[in-house]
Order: structure tokens, then C-alpha cells, then sequence
């Protein structure tokens, strides 16, 4: 049985409802009671009384390729234990290993090495797999190598499918590609997100992907067609069609402020996911690493390509909610919408998203500047910062 602990005197931020500060109990792993004021003896304390602390549900992080020296298609345990355990500093608890295009055998590895691994206490929880490419469109391709680039096959994905474990969660897919509407349908008959990425389809072709059952955008902004009075692109079509769910890399190099702010202002909080495309740079010092293959260049803003394509980023999600806080004046309830509950509801995890009773313990402790000063993982204190001397 897991210790318990009783967090006194927080905001309890929600997505739906008012927040209000209280209590929260958590016992074997989950949130067994919340309310104003609780009495009742617990392993461990936090107290937070006057300290203008916030209890965010644990972030959802569904496209992060790495960190801290560790990448998905490492095809290692090491590498995906090395991910789950360096999240939690940023208030993440759960996110999708993320691969990218590569050959049938390097995906093929990293999808059977997938299906083995299980996070241990105190790591972030991997729920599964967002599968980015090879299906794209080499017009689009940004950091996705090229030459490894191939027509949607439903044929393939299944047999990744099988070898994941029937882990993949999300596909991100170029629509306008041989076979890419077809794919689209089947997989999403399946309950698994269909998300235009990579893409240089019409608005029109965006249409026939969202009738298809294309539900997601990867990466606004970044590889896609752009916005244009007389051809909307996929830029366009993302920001109008309300039933698309987008992702943002709020970094503000990936994409302008002011284009952040646009996506917030039209998609809305409800429809908006915040997501770090963090490649396996992040929290190591400047220098040269790989991703897919590829040399790239790290700096302390960003990570390029020799060519100084983007690849990736070094954002955590602590950055992100800084960010577009700081730029939209966005709620607690809106924030919580933005790097929990939506990811949740578009993968259909009743147990996360929340803090309700019976929930995980995921939860993400921020003060009023939105530093993370705690992050709890299915109850296991994951993460602390150390108090300043």
C-alpha cells in the first residue's frame, strides 16, 4: 500500500468548476477525499496554508519525443524509464512516447520496447504511443526524415499496432496523401485520434478529413499549409473547424506569441492543448544531440537542424502554462482545460483530468508564478523543489 498524504490550505483548480481552496486526501494511490477542511491522519503532510498554491490535475503531455538525454526511439527501457522519471519536475504525470519517421525496423523497435515498459513509482505515467509519421507529406516534412517518408498503409499500422501492444493512441497523418482519408476512417473507427499533421493539404481536403473522423491537429502552425485570404490551408481550416482539437507549441519560437494568442482567442480553452514536441535535448546544457538520425544543434532557446530547421524543442510544459498565461490572462479552470482535462477527455481517461474523488493522485502543485514546487505521481511524491537558502 502506497503512504497517504493530506495537502491542506490549496486552490484546487478544475476545468469545469469554480476553484476553491481546500483539502485534498489521497490514499493508495488515489484521491479519496476532497473538501474545505478534512481531519484525518496521513504519512506525509503538505501543508500550503498562506503559501498562494494552486493543486493543477498532473499535466498530460501527448507529444514529447524526449528529455534529459533520453529519446523514444532509443528503443530502450532505459530511455523511457530516463523520460518518466525527468517529467515530473515540470508537473507532468502522464504523457504519449512519441515516435517519429524513421525505417519499419527503428519504429518497429521502439514500439516492441513500448509494449514492455511499465513506469515505476514516482515516475510519469506513459499512456501509450503518438505515433508522428512516417504517413506525412514530404512537402511538410520540418525535422521527419525525408527519405523514410511513406504512403499511409493500413497494413502497416496495424502490424506497429500489434507490435505496441495496441498502444498507439494517436496517429498524426497528412490527409491529402494516397490512401490518407481511408486510413483516417479505419483508424478512427477503432477509437484511436486520427491528427492532420506534416501536411500540405486544402482547406478542402482538411473538410474531407474531419468527415473522414480527423479529429486532432498536430503542432499548429509548424508544417502545415499556411493561412491565406484566398486558400486557407490547414492553418485555416484548424482554426474554423470547432470540432478540431489543436496543439500549440507555446514557445514562442515555434510560433509567434500573437499567433498563440490567435489560436486561444478562436479555438477557445476547450480546444486547445498545450504540448512540448520536446526532443531529447531538454534540461541538458547546449550542444550537439540526435534526433532520428539527424545531428542537431541546441542552444539555450531552441533546437535546429543544420539547415536551421526546428527540431523539436527544450520547452517543458512548466514554460508552457507560464507562457500563455502570461500572454492571454487565461483562468486556473482554462489552464487546466489546456494541459489535463482536454487531453483526458480526447483519450478517453476517465481517471485523469481531475481532482475528484476515486481519481489517480496525478497532480501538479504550482505557486502564484506558476512554478512547479511539487509534483505528485499516482500518490508517490515524484517531485520537490528544494526551498531557497
Amino acid at each position: 500500500m502506497k503512504n497517504s498524504i493530506l495537502i491542506s490550505g490549496i486552490t484546487i483548480a478544475d476545468a469545469i468548476n469554480q476553484s476553491f481552496v481546500g483539502d485534498i486526501l489521497i490514499e493508495d494511490g488515489k484521491i479519496s477525499r476532497v473538501a474545505e477542511k478534512i481531519d484525518a491522519q496521513a504519512d506525509s503532510y503538505v501543508d500550503a496554508i498562506g503559501k498562494n498554491w494552486t493543486a493543477f490535475p498532473g499535466f498530460i503531455d501527448i507529444h514529447i519525443h524526449g528529455a534529459a538525454g533520453h529519446d523514444t526511439m532509443d528503443a530502450t527501457p532505459e530511455a523511457l524509464a530516463g523520460l518518466a522519471g525527468a517529467l515530473p519536475k515540470e508537473g507532468t504525470t502522464s504523457f504519449l512516447a512519441t515516435t517519429m519517421t524513421q525505417t519499419d525496423s527503428a519504429i518497429s523497435a521502439a514500439l516492441q520496447n513500448i509494449e514492455k515498459f511499465q513506469a515505476q513509482d514516482g515516475q510519469a505515467e506513459m499512456l501509450g504511443v503518438h505515433l508522428e509519421g512516417p504517413f506525412i507529406s514530404d512537402k511538410r516534412a520540418g525535422a521527419q526524415p525525408i527519405e523514410h517518408i511513406i504512403e499511409p498503409s493500413l497494413t502497416q499500422f496495424q502490424n506497429w499496432q500489434k507490435l505496441s501492444g495496441n498502444q498507439i493512441r494517436l496517429l498524426t497523418i497528412a490527409p491529402e496523401t494516397t490512401n490518407g482519408l481511408a486510413v483516417i476512417k479505419s483508424l478512427t473507427d477503432e477509437g484511436i485520434i486520427a491528427s492532420i499533421g506534416h501536411s500540405d493539404a486544402t482547406f478542402e481536403e482538411v473538410q474531407a478529413a474531419v468527415r473522414s473522423g480527423a479529429s486532432h491537429v498536430t503542432h499548429l502552425y509548424n508544417q502545415m499549409s499556411p493561412f491565406h485570404h484566398r486558400n486557407p490551408g490547414v492553418v485555416g481550416a484548424a482554426l474554423v473547424e470547432e470540432s478540431l482539437t489543436v496543439e500549440v507549441i507555446a514557445d514562442f519560437i515555434h510560433s509567434h506569441a500573437s499567433s498563440v494568442e490567435l489560436a486561444f482567442l478562436q479555438k477557445g480553452a476547450k480546444r486547445l492543448i498545450l504540448i512540448t514536441d520536446a526532443m531529447r535535448a531538454k534540461g541538458l546544457p547546449p550542444g550537439v544531440y540526435d534526433l532520428g538520425g539527424q545531428d542537431v544543434q541546441v542552444t539555450d532557446k531552441d533546437a535546429r537542424l543544420a539547415d536551421g530547421t526546428l527540431a523539436g524543442s527544450i520547452l517543458t510544459m512548466e514554460k508552457a502554462v507560464q507562457n500563455v498565461q502570461s500572454l492571454t490572462g487565461c483562468s486556473l479552470n482554462e489552464l487546466v482545460a489546456m494541459t489535463s482535462a482536454n487531453a483526458a477527455k480526447d483519450l478517453k481517461l476517465s481517471n485523469k483530468g481531475k481532482i475528484q474523488v476515486d481519481l489517480d493522485a496525478d497532480i501538479a502543485i504550482l505557486d502564484n508564478s506558476f512554478t512547479v514546487q511539487m509534483t505528485i505521481c499516482k500518490g508517490t511524491i515524484a517531485y520537490q523543489k528544494e526551498c531557497q537558502k
